[in-house]
């Protein structure tokens, strides 16, 4: 039985790695996402300033490990065998519940993911205790540190409301005084506010990132024989001041004399500062529990008491983490920041939600979302007749984005949002975690982090008519999850407790099996989505201002369009004559799918035509008529697919031999039709149009001539008359979906200029 901790030592280890590598994947967000949107400073030096950030920050973060031992729960009321349990609990739990949110690519915090196992694994193990012991429900406070558990729901509560408000009201002001011109403003403008924004991120590195080091607790002479820690308590003010005039002037040296740009040097230091602190203090949440499961086991062992018997007050007193497990970490979450694909997709969420200008929005709009902008635009028409006009256009001014001039093509190099946004995001998120530490309160660096950048793009005006609804369901996602995360974690930490509590070792292998699934499960999949939105046909933007470069450009959607078109059809056609339901299901996704990129393509028409040379206004009509068709045909699939997949999905009968038979008929000829238009784009034939095009009547013919059969087929034998609404629609429909192909061929012939062809266009 003693073989079975030990082994449960080493799984927690490797549990502990594999936790790092979710965790870091998850909370890169919280200090790669304001340099990554500025693009202040190279992507390399970001991540070369981050990693050395968490480098420190691992070093120095042996004091914050007491939050595992003994900040939720009361270990002198455990024994050894029901504290490896908790800790075994908390741990699978933990790792798949970080990395599912990493797979949805929703920040999440691991502060209170931690918190929230830990106590609904103690809460479990205290109920299993009491009803073995005949205790009764009143009794569990006994075991768990309940006055902690409602800081962290105060503190979720509070970091959301306070950081969002904050983070809108210091952009505003910013906005205000520098505008958006703010590098040509005097080099003392730049100075103080580098001066601020730096003093504030020194406080933030000294009170969050030195204060719950080992350090912390050291005292020296010139100090006046205090620890560091007090010392940094009692003279807030004092600090705050010096810092103040020490980097203003510096701010004005670097300025004035190197021509250095003060904002940048501002976002590489915000970025070390919170890496630090994130390395410094959510250290714990993935490495915390599995260092004070094996100082237990230590303990245990040298005891010689069976772990049964074993009371784990031993937890309750302060034990130095050893610096080769704090290396050793260091070193996981360095690699996983250089190698993780997720964590690159959790920053997406973040930089989309807050992006200055239009981009592809992730989220849909709901309900709430609506009625939260609607409410907002209400109230700001109310305030816009209370303030005077003039003041209004005063302020209006401040906040008038400046035209940036790119090359065609480049409009994906914008940055997400400005370096004075990306300045203020550091600067607040840092000052409000000093306070938060300072008063000893539990807050979340993600909660914080997150809901400034949300509150300074609010102030920003990112949040356009164009984008709000988007924008405000996305954050309403996002925090949806925050809570999420701490019910989930109670709940299923409970759950896995309770099973290896009764179970035990073969309970534990067997979870254990599943956790390496799921995480297996869920890394396949997501590679596997991966490479099959880089695999996939997808549509492009047109970003060319003539007419023969929109031909050539639009050629290669028009092939991927064909394509994917053929197949869509075949496998409607098809997955009807078999009944197979599941084809059906994941083709009508399909085809949803492509009516979306075409959607997004009649999203970006106004910045095509806007990037047209006055002397080609010809091609906007020109790609205007490719979209309508392009939608025409989306359309036709959509409804194909809607109508086979409802027909086997309410169980109908199957259609006759003779109609699958003229309908694969159709289908092949179709998919003749789909691909040699294909080949012709793809090899930039025009002639070969041409040839496509005198098959047209023979096309109609053809569905013309099924439709005739079928009504004759009505009137006579016909006893369904579900199969023969849906025949019909089905050849009505396919006919419609031929004539939007043949429409756009012969747009396309009829540009055709055989004296000047399109680049990359043969006339063979």
């Amino acid at each position: 039985m003693e073989n079975i901790y030990f082994l449960m030592i080493i799984a927690l280890a490797a549990l502990a790695v594999a936790d790092l590598v979710v965790g870091v994947s998850n909370d890169t967000v919280n200090f790669l996402n304001s340099a990554i949107g500025s693009k202040a400073i190279s992507f390399r030096t970001i991540m070369i300033v981050a990693s050395l950030g968490i480098a420190f920050g691992a070093i120095f973060s042996s004091g914050m490990m007491e939050v595992a031992r003994k900040g939720i729960f009361n270990p002198g009321e455990f024994y050894f065998n029901e504290i490896m349990f908790i800790f075994m609990a908390v741990m699978i739990t933990d790792i798949l519940l970080l990395d599912f949110f990493n797979t949805l690519g929703m920040p999440t915090s691991t502060t209170v993911s931690i918190v929230f196992e830990l106590l609904g694994a103690a809460v479990a193990m205290s109920i299993i205790k009491i009803g073995i012991d005949g205790g009764t429900a009143g009794d569990i406070i006994n075991y768990i540190n309940t006055s902690k558990a409602m800081e962290i729901i105060t503190g979720i509560l509070l970091s959301v409301v306070i950081a969002f408000s904050i983070g809108a009201f210091v952009q505003w002001i910013s906005r205000l005084l520098l505008s958006y011109d703010f590098e040509r403003k005097a080099i003392w403008v730049g100075s103080l506010f580098g001066g601020i924004a730096l003093s504030a991120i020194t406080y933030f590195i000294f009170m969050k990132g030195i204060k719950g080091t080992p350090f912390a607790g050291e005292s020296y002479e010139i100090l006046g024989g205090v620890t560091i820690g007090t010392y940094l308590e009692s003279n807030v003010f004092s600090i705050i001041l010096i810092s103040l005039v020490f980097w203003s002037l510096l701010s004005f040296l670097l300025t004035s004399a190197f021509k250095v740009n003060i904002y940048k040097v501002i976002i590489g230091v915000g970025t070390f500062a919170l890496a630090l602190a994130f390395a410094g203090n959510d250290l714990v949440n993935f490495i915390g529990v599995p260092i004070a499961a094996y100082q237990s086991y230590e303990a245990w062992v040298a005891s010689g008491v069976p772990a049964t018997e074993f009371s784990m007050e031993v937890l309750a007193s302060k034990v130095p983490t050893p610096t080769l497990f704090l290396f050793i970490s260091g070193l996981v979450m360095v690699a996983t920041l250089w190698l993780s694909k997720k964590a690159r997709y959790v920053t997406d969420t973040e930089i989309n939600l807050a992006r200055q200008h239009d981009a592809k929005e992730r989220f849909e709009p709901n309900y709430l979302s609506r009625s939260i902008v609607r409410v907002t635009m209400l109230a700001s028409q109310y305030t816009n007749t209370v303030i005077p006009n003039s003041v209004l256009e005063r302020i209006d001014k401040r906040f008038k984005k400046p035209v940036i001039q790119l090359p065609k093509g480049k409009i994906h190099e914008l940055p997400a949002f400005d370096m004075v946004r990306a300045a203020v995001n550091l600067m607040v998120a840092g000052i409000l975690i000093s306070i938060a530490t300072s008063f000893k309160l539990p807050l979340s660096t993600t909660y914080v982090t997150f809901m400034v950048a949300m509150g300074t793009s609010l102030a920003d005006r990112a949040w356009g008519s164009e984008s709000a609804v988007y924008r405000v369901a996305g954050v309403l996602n996002v925090i949806g999850g925050w809570f999420l995360t701490a019910i989930v974690a109670f709940i299923a930490s409970g759950i896995i407790l309770a099973i290896i509590s009764f179970g035990k070792g073969t309970a534990i292998g067997i979870l254990l099996f599943v956790a390496i699934l799921l995480l297996a499960r869920n890394y396949i999949s997501y590679n596997r989505r991966s490479k099959a939105l880089l695999a996939e046909d997808r549509l492009i933007k047109a970003e060319s201002s003539s007419i023969q470069g929109v031909i050539s450009e639009s050629s290669k959607n028009i092939s991927n369009a064909m394509k994917r078109s053929g197949k869509l059809y075949r496998n409607c056609i098809e997955g009807l004559a078999r009944q197979d339901l599941d084809r059906l299901k994941k083709n009508k996704t399909s085809v949803v799918k492509l009516s979306k990129e075409i959607d997004e393509l009649r999203d970006h028409l106004f910045y095509f035509i806007k990037n047209l040379d006055e002397s080609n206004v010809e091609a906007s009509n020109f790609y205007i008529n490719i979209l309508s068709y392009l939608t025409d045909i989306s359309q036709s699939l959509e409804y194909i697919s809607k109508i086979t997949h409802k027909h086997v999905n309410n169980h109908h009968k199957k259609l006759k031999f003779n109609q699958i038979k003229e309908l694969t008929e159709i289908n092949h000829e179709l998919e003749t039709l789909f691909m040699d238009t294909k080949d012709a784009f793809d090899n930039g034939s025009f002639e070969k149009i041409g040839k496509i095009l005198t098959k047209k009547q023979e096309l109609y013919s053809l569905v013309k001539d099924k439709i005739e059969k079928q009504i004759a087929r009505t009137r006579s034998e016909e006893s369904s008359p579900k199969n023969t609404t849906l025949y019909f629609s089905l050849l009505l429909e396919t006919k419609d979906l031929m004539e939007a192909t043949m429409e756009l061929l012969e747009l396309y012939y009829q540009k055709y200029d055989k004296n000047v062809p399109a680049a990359g266009v043969s006339t063979e």
